[in-house]
């Protein structure tokens, strides 16, 4: 049975990080909705405009596997303050279900209190998360159910990584090796 996924779409957010997302896990066989805030077309931080397939609204967080968040601003802060984006993320800590946010996305963990004690960001934007935990070493950061990544130059070894969570290590090294990472 295929994995799935559901990544949340709010103005603003960072087109590099969520179509990479969007796009490795669907090379790698993984079903991938895009869910909209409020509107199936949305805008992203440089313009692009990208038609969502739901309003996540109309999600059940129970079918998904995974919830992807990509950051960019306002896109984050826009997810932080969205309620339905907020239950989603608490529902899905509470079964302990695999949560991912990237660059200024894990503000938006951070408001809905599931981010954990080891985190990445996108640098800088630990300050306006003000959790202690926070590592610049490590381009992806992965502690309990949640995985974190820096920000667009890192958004294919995050979706590398999610992919390794959701089907395996060979799945991964296969597909980086095609897209000759």
């Amino acid at each position: 049975m295929s994995k799935k996924v559901i990544v949340p779409l709010a103005t603003g957010f960072e087109e590099i990080e969520a179509l990479t997302i969007v796009d490795v896990l669907r090379r790698a066989g993984v079903e991938v909705v895009m869910a909209a805030l409020d509107s199936l077309h949305v805008t992203g931080a440089h313009g692009i405009v990208v038609v969502a397939d739901v309003l996540i609204k109309d999600v059940d967080g129970t079918a998904y596997d995974l919830i992807a968040l990509p950051g960019g601003l306002p896109g984050a802060t826009n997810l932080a303050a969205d309620a339905t984006t907020q239950a989603l993320l608490k529902s899905f800590d509470a079964k302990g279900k695999a949560i991912a946010a990237i660059c200024a996305a894990p503000y938006a963990l951070q408001t809905a209190g599931v981010l954990k004690n080891s985190y990445t960001c996108y640098p800088g934007y630990q300050a306006k998360i003000d959790r202690a935990g926070y590592t610049d070493k490590d381009k992806v950061v992965i502690n309990a159910n949640i995985t974190t990544s820096q920000g667009p130059s890192t958004a294919m070894l995050f979706a590398l990584a999610l992919v390794e969570q959701l089907c395996s290590k060979e799945i991964k090294d296969n597909l980086a090796k095609d897209l000759l990472f």
